[in-house]
């Protein structure tokens, strides 16, 4: 969920007092500089059209066994990145209904939140429109980090900027928010992180509030299947656990760790050194009574506030910094395949599962030459060399990977993309960069636009230390990329 803007406000304090701000409903209200577009309802064409069809391909999330959603990133034809949430389809059969909650969430605006820009209620189809978020979910940099835990201040940040997107819900009286877990928690562009407003809807008409596991849910929602306000703070005391202890603890379980022991004793071990005991043990206690069994005695979200912001020691920092994005992230601007947007966060894991899964389906007919060939000797060994490679390669053996595949680039008449690409990445796992940038070069004078050729060059030029290169190279694989996409939608 996000949109590719610029901001201008990194090095502001989160809470400036020279922003502007107006009453509504008694409360104080925050008044936003707002550039997402006025709410509207799409069509059905449209939406499909920014998927391509709905492709499988364009899918970043999936939830809820019950009512079975599915979030796409989505281009729409004025360039707009968003993401569309579609729902099943008996989760609505009233279409009125649907678009009248979705134009009410539509109206909530905040540049904490992930605003709700359209809908689209079509014959059974039932759909949500949301700025596209490039950075990932709280839950993927908590528990799924790739190159370095999410530090203590962004950790902090989290915090407070939610609470600000949970005092603003609650000011404009949208005082409900669903199932608020490290799933809501998105980062923008910029790595700031905001609220899914897709959590301000229920996921069916009559469903279920919460989709996660009981021992997460506030116990008056266990007791009675009804979500309060204060059930709210409870769930935001489950994030606030996410983040003192990195894991996804049961809050039943954390409380007792707490009680029997030092509150440091729930503290992420990757924290070590960053974080002052006393700011630790402030919410550490902060999520204890948030996580109150009755209701009426948790905070609400102004104490949040109260209580967060002074922890935060490095405001003039840009999250972007703190959370170690690479320059170009801001700057993409273009919708990446799910190999580009590995690519662009150097998520190496990610890549290596791509290219596994996406085997040699790119070079047509490669195959199939090589089936009908003379059956000689040679073939035979050059088709159990190209076995072997790909089995260290699907193994991770990186070095024995290496070694097969450069015997069957020496064996084979027509040299293969997808071998050059397969040897770069193997290169670039054994700190090879430069011998990695020219397999990759060697797989684009193969497929001359192929996207996957230029990720790979991007990611070893990045290696190299040449961002500005790698950026281009970025770039142009997201153009073809987005030449294929058109392609196959006319």
């Amino acid at each position: 969920m996000g949109c590719f803007h610029s901001k201008t406000t990194h090095f502001h304090s989160p809470d400036d007092p020279s922003s502007n701000s107006h009453q509504a409903n008694g409360n104080l209200v925050e008044e936003e500089e707002d550039r997402s577009p006025v709410f509207k309802e799409y069509s059905l064409n449209e939406l499909r059209k920014a998927t391509n069809g709905f492709s499988t391909d364009f899918i970043v999330s999936e939830s809820g066994e019950k009512a079975p959603n599915v979030v796409y990133r989505g281009k729409l034809q004025n360039n707009r990145f968003v993401a569309i949430k579609r729902f099943s389809k008996q989760s609505w059969p009233d279409a009125h209904h649907f678009v009248v909650e979705a134009a009410g969430v539509g109206k909530v605006r905040h540049k904490r939140l992930v605003n709700l820009i359209g809908c689209c209620a079509e014959g059974d189809e039932r759909l949500l429109v949301a700025e596209y978020m490039p950075n990932d979910t709280l839950s993927k940099h908590l528990f799924h980090w790739d190159k370095q835990p999410l530090p203590w201040e962004m950790r902090v940040r989290v915090a407070y900027y939610i609470a600000r997107a949970l005092d603003h819900c609650n000011a404009v009286n949208q005082k409900i928010y669903h199932d608020l877990n490290a799933y809501r928690i998105l980062f923008d562009e910029d790595g700031d992180p905001r609220l899914s407003s897709f959590g301000l809807m229920k996921n069916s008409r009559d469903g279920k509030s919460y989709s996660t596991n009981l021992a997460y849910t506030p116990p008056e929602f266990v007791r009675t299947g009804r979500v309060i306000p204060e059930s709210v703070i409870y769930s935001y005391g489950t994030v606030l656990l996410d983040l003192l202890s990195g894991k996804h603890i049961p809050p039943s379980h954390a409380l007792d760790i707490i009680r029997g022991k030092s509150v440091l004793s729930l503290m992420d071990s990757s924290l070590e050194g960053q974080y002052e005991n006393d700011d630790a043990t402030k919410l550490v206690e902060l999520a204890s009574k948030c996580l109150q069994s009755e209701a009426r005695n948790r905070p609400d979200t102004k104490f949040l506030l109260t209580a967060v912001g002074p922890l935060q020691k490095q405001k003039e920092v840009a999250s972007r910094v703190l959370m170690g994005l690479p320059k170009y992230m801001a700057v993409l601007q273009t919708i990446l395949s799910p190999l580009g947007q590995a690519c662009t966060k150097m998520d190496l894991t990610a890549v290596h599962d791509i290219l596994l899964k996406t085997g040699y389906k790119d070079e047509e007919g490669a195959e199939n030459e090589l089936s009908f060939q003379e059956w000689t000797q040679q073939v035979q060994d050059m088709l159990n060399t190209k076995r072997f490679g790909d089995i260290a390669f699907r193994d991770k053996d990186f070095k024995s990977a290496i070694e097969y595949y450069s015997k069957l680039v020496g064996m084979m008449a027509a040299p293969s993309a997808t071998v050059f690409v397969r040897r770069a990445f193997s290169y670039l796992m054994n700190d090879q960069a430069e011998l990695a940038l020219r397999d990759a070069m060697q797989a684009q004078v193969c497929i001359p636009e192929w996207p996957t050729a230029f990720y790979l060059q991007a990611l070893a030029l990045s290696k190299l230390g040449m961002e500005t290169d790698a950026q281009d190279m970025l770039n142009d694989g997201a153009a073809f990329e987005t030449r294929r996409q058109n392609s196959w939608r006319s």
